[in-house]
């Protein structure tokens, strides 16, 4: 089954969701900021990513310029900032099975047909 960590408001979200719509493929929307990942999911979504948490922090929110610019956090540290944060992760993230991809361009979600 294939997911999408998905934010509404982002317009890059709605351009993967509506893609993956278009490919008439199952899958299962995840909103999370609404239902944030624990911080073992996260490190799963991490390694299904092959990134490590810095890798998928948006630099330019406003949360992480005020509090975490500048800062070195150990890979745990990152993933909590992360879970407490969730609007800091990259998105859309889309899973299936065990290898993951930041869809900024649609481009990548084709890597995982």
């Amino acid at each position: 089954m294939i997911k999408i960590y998905h934010n509404p408001r982002c317009r890059k979200s709605r351009e993967g969701l509506a893609y993956l719509q278009s490919k008439n493929v199952d899958f299962e929307v995840i909103n999370y900021l609404k239902n944030p990942l624990t911080e073992k999911e996260f490190a799963d979504l991490l390694m299904k990513l092959n990134k490590k948490p810095f890798e998928i922090i948006r630099t330019q929110e406003a949360v992480f310029k005020s509090n975490y610019k500048g800062k070195n956090f150990t890979d745990d540290e990152w993933i909590q900032i992360l879970v407490e944060h969730p609007k800091l992760i990259e998105r859309p993230i889309v899973v299936k099975k065990h290898k993951a991809v930041i869809a900024l361009t649609l481009e990548n979600i084709d890597a995982l047909f």
